[in-house]
């Protein structure tokens, strides 16, 4: 009986092998339309390396990497798993606007938090949703380190601020008026000024399109992909 058992367990883990590669990227062989899954964790490392027990999203490869997805004819979808703390400012913005900028249908869900830089990342998308559990803090832009005491500094401040409210409140029902509201309240958050919104509350102030998780953002994903096909074949008719 108990070799019977043993060659049952080979034959489930023989099962497994097509779908599972060496670095535990799924990769389905028989899924209606073919979606890349990016997934955006821990913190989000800019310009500087973060210590080597930090979990980090590096910029440098979401890049190229959201590059040869665009490129990619095979791939016709992306979508985005978000449980991010936030980071450096610029990187997150600047993978945001990439997000943004890519024609293939995208879809992102904040499962954990989206936190920081990561609420622009979350509303890139062109569908957003967010599970009910998960929570996204609202906060100025903050700088750690030595600063100079200028008003330069204040005005650099201030640019970087606008430049993230612009951003987020263009990708999403969230009015400029509101963000920076919810941006300055006081006694929510522990030495700091700012807001955190769980996931009703995300949607509800219109940031996040929907409450919803795994199965509604790739069936999501796949209408939109159905969606884009059919322009394609419309347009390419005589």
């Amino acid at each position: 009986m108990e070799h019977d058992k043993d060659t049952t367990a080979v034959t489930e883990e023989q099962k497994l092998e097509p779908y599972v590669n060496d670095d535990g990227i799924t990769a389905p062989m028989n899924a209606k339309h073919n979606i890349h899954c990016l997934t955006v964790i821990g913190q989000i490392e800019g310009h500087y390396i973060l210590p080597p027990q930090n979990k980090t999203t590096k910029y440098e490869h979401i890049i190229p990497a959201l590059v040869a997805i665009e490129e990619e004819n095979d791939i016709e979808g992306l979508l985005i798993i978000l449980n991010t703390v936030g980071g450096d400012v610029e990187a997150g913005l600047a993978i945001a606007e990439l997000i943004a900028g890519m024609s293939k249908p995208t879809v992102s869900i904040v499962v954990g938090g989206g936190h920081s830089i990561g609420v622009p990342l979350a509303v890139s998308a062109k569908r957003s949703f967010i599970v009910p559990s998960a929570t996204m803090t609202i906060h100025p832009v903050r700088m750690n380190g030595m600063l100079v005491g200028i008003p330069q500094t204040l005005s650099y401040f201030d640019r970087m601020q606008e430049r993230i409210i612009g951003f987020v409140t263009s990708h999403s029902e969230m009015t400029p008026a509101r963000f920076r509201e919810l941006m300055l309240v006081k006694d929510e958050l522990v030495m700091d000024v700012g807001s955190v919104l769980d996931g009703e509350a995300a949607v509800r102030e219109g940031l996040i399109g929907s409450l919803g998780g795994l199965s509604e953002g790739i069936s999501t994903l796949y209408e939109l992909i159905d969606e884009r096909n059919a322009n394609a074949s419309h347009d390419n008719q005589p």
